[in-house]
């Protein structure tokens, strides 16, 4: 198997966390919260990603692609499902050398590189996922992202996303305007979600059929003490709960941010669904 021109490296130390020398004042606000310990940081939660994986349905002879990987949770998840091969495409050094000190077998590897010109081969992958990473996208990249997994998916591939959603449908564009802008500034990074109909569309615009039920929702609680125990367990709940109690800059942004979640709750939700190849 060739080697892909920007595969990261396998190393003996302990890889650097993403953003570790940003101020906790400015880092991105996902970045902060895995400096304090969650893991886990999608909107859905580990419940929503395990939704996403088994309709995914991956076997023994797939071939998976994973965009932006982030701190590799998901993908313990998926190389427990032994696919025949799981390629991630992550763009943070830290974060693809996290991932890639999780594989050991030689058909998986993380490359460094863009999710909208992974620099795959064509028709290589038969399930392409990504979590969290298209709603911090413009219109247009959202477009090329979807359009980059439609390019690499074999005839009958899959592809899903889990992603923050807007609700309802009908959402009025200012109430739109004024979500993304306050939550954009909670996190330090532009959060341009979309509605459940609009992230369909964008998938169906890139040549994907989505099957409505594969369109599954759930509440944005990422920061909800349920949802954190559920996600973390006890342990990963107090190691977090430690280190915002002894850390004043980063409680000041986790407070920033609950509070922008808990206004918008009625009207933010976490989103999935799969799109297939024709």
């Amino acid at each position: 198997m060739a080697t892909h021109p920007n595969a990261v490296s396998q190393s003996n130390s302990t890889p650097a966390m993403p953003g570790e020398k940003l101020d906790a004042s400015k880092m991105p606000g996902h970045w902060l919260l895995a400096r304090l310990g969650k893991r886990v940081l999608r909107p859905g939660g580990i419940e929503l990603t395990r939704r996403m994986l088994d309709s995914l349905m991956i076997s023994s002879s797939d071939t998976v692609v994973e965009l932006a990987p982030g701190l590799g949770t998901t993908a313990r998840i998926t190389l427990a499902k032994r696919p025949a091969a799981y390629i991630a495409v992550e763009r943070d050094p830290d974060a693809a050398a996290q991932v890639q000190a999780l594989v050991s077998d030689p058909r998986d590897r993380c490359v460094q590189g863009n999710a909208a010109q992974t620099g795959l081969p064509s028709e290589s992958a038969d399930v392409v996922y990504g979590e969290a990473m298209l709603t911090m996208q413009v219109e247009s990249q959202k477009q090329a992202i979807a359009e980059e997994a439609w390019r690499i998916l074999r005839p009958g591939g899959r592809y899903a996303i889990h992603e923050l959603g807007l609700m309802p449908d009908d959402s009025d564009e200012s109430l739109k305007d004024a979500i993304m802008k306050n939550v954009s500034e909670a996190i330090h990074v532009g959060a341009r979600p979309l509605t459940v109909s609009d992230w369909r569309q964008t998938l169906e615009a890139a040549g994907l059929h989505v099957d409505s039920s594969t369109c599954v929702t759930a509440p944005m609680h990422l920061l909800k003490p349920r949802r954190v125990l559920a996600d973390e367990g006890f342990f990963g709940t107090a190691r977090i709960a430690f280190n915002v109690l002894r850390t004043p800059a980063a409680r000041k942004r986790v407070h920033a941010m609950r509070r922008v979640f808990r206004r918008y709750e009625d009207h933010l939700c976490a989103v999935t669904m799969v799109g297939q190849k024709s």
